[in-house]
């Protein structure tokens, strides 16, 4: 027997002694830190049982509280969860984003005082990055940070910031060299929510959800053994991390986004009616199974993709076309279900409303924010033409 096969038959037996039939099938929205939803006591066990096995960060190194795994094994793990219905143990930016980019970019000190915290759940982390002047041309931010020695201090405000109100700890853009071109003055830091001069107001979208916080900085004292890379550099930073967050959103190399979720086909059928087992209208057959084949197609794509790369995780300017086609196929499928819906789907509130259809329509609503994170649905395209297709300026 191979040493995948071994790793497949000991996780396989691992995870039916572990995971509670309770929690089998189940979401978890568990992002680390102690300002969220608490987990219920069944998620609780899933998420010790995992953390103690190292699987909450499966490739992180052991020492900083993951299970080391590369390549097949990383993968093979994915697959197992996925057969028996695990939902993973945490998730967050911690874990998709500022982690992985602490593992290339942090120094030793850095990895050791921040990452085994994250494993552990101790600590949830949020993004500084967009301004309110500062959105797709994130170089321009004014947010600064003035040197006092072996500290900065921190002035500016950055808005769309996701899980703020919950957050524990930021990473975040800084100019730190406001006389120099606006790519090369930038600093990336991490500090403290809980400083004295941070101030978070949350922002209630049209979809009625406040996922997303400005925050405030005045005179936030930031350590020096908190800035990540070089002073200045932190553009190269800030470009890696959001690789890291296009990977995540796209759901590349664990389980794509985008898919169609169940019931499209079945409201189809009861909008245009059914022959033969059939969605009795063309068109309407033809725009639902349209979105199914892309969304297995991207599914696969992104499978093979993560198969391709040797430890499965590292993403490369390729992650904007995932996340571009994601976030795109996810909307059109909102918008197919709210249509489906009829009258029912431009229901806000109240009895007369089907509960399934308001949840889509405010579904789809706050599903528009997906093609602006992490980079607009304009800004992938102009990536992929530059540096995947080569086009001039």
């Amino acid at each position: 027997m191979s040493a995948i096969s071994e790793f497949r038959a000991e996780t396989r037996a691992w995870i039916e002694e572990n995971l509670p039939k309770e929690v089998a099938g189940q979401p978890d929205f568990f992002s680390g830190g102690t300002k969220g939803q608490p987990q219920s006591a069944d998620h609780r066990r899933w998420f010790e049982a995992c953390y103690e096995r190292g699987f909450t960060v499966p490739t992180w190194p052991k020492e900083f509280g993951g299970a080391g795994l590369e390549g097949g094994f990383a993968q093979t793990l994915r697959a197992e969860f996925a057969r028996a219905g695990a939902p993973a143990p945490l998730g967050g930016m911690g874990v998709t984003m500022i982690g992985p980019t602490l593992l290339e970019y942090g120094t030793d000190d850095q990895k050791t005082r921040h990452l085994p915290k994250v494993a552990s759940g101790e600590i949830r982390w949020c993004q500084g990055y967009s301004e309110p002047n500062a959105g797709s041309d994130l170089a321009s931010l004014q947010t600064r940070a003035i040197d006092q020695g072996d500290h900065y201090l921190v002035n500016g405000s950055k808005i769309w910031t996701s899980g703020a109100n919950f957050a524990d700890w930021i990473f975040c853009l800084v100019r730190t060299n406001p006389d120099a071109p606006k790519h090369e003055g930038i600093s990336f830091v991490l500090f403290p929510m809980d400083d004295p001069g941070v101030t978070v107001k949350p922002i209630v979208l049209i979809s009625g959800e406040s996922p997303f916080c400005q925050c405030f900085f005045d005179d936030v004292k930031v350590a020096k053994a908190d800035l990540i890379g070089q002073e200045n550099r932190g553009w190269t930073v800030a470009k890696r991390l959001l690789q890291h967050e296009r990977q995540m959103i796209s759901g590349m190399g664990g389980g794509a986004v985008g898919g169609p979720r169940e019931g499209l086909t079945d409201l189809g059928k009861r909008w245009y009616g059914e022959e033969d087992g059939k969605i009795a209208s063309n068109a309407g057959r033809e725009e639902i199974t349209g979105i199914d084949i892309d969304s297995r197609a991207f599914n696969l794509t992104a499978r093979r993709a993560a198969e391709e790369n040797a430890s499965g995780s590292t993403p490369t300017f390729v992650t904007s076309m995932f996340k571009y086609y994601a976030t795109e196929l996810s909307k059109r499928r909102s918008e197919a279900m709210v249509s489906l819906y009829g009258t029912q789907g431009v229901g806000w509130d109240g009895d007369d409303f089907d509960r399934r259809a308001l949840g889509e329509t405010r579904t789809w609503l706050g599903g528009k924010a997906g093609t602006i994170a992490g980079g607009s649905s304009e800004v992938q395209l102009n990536i992929l033409a530059k540096r995947i297709l080569g086009l001039p300026d």
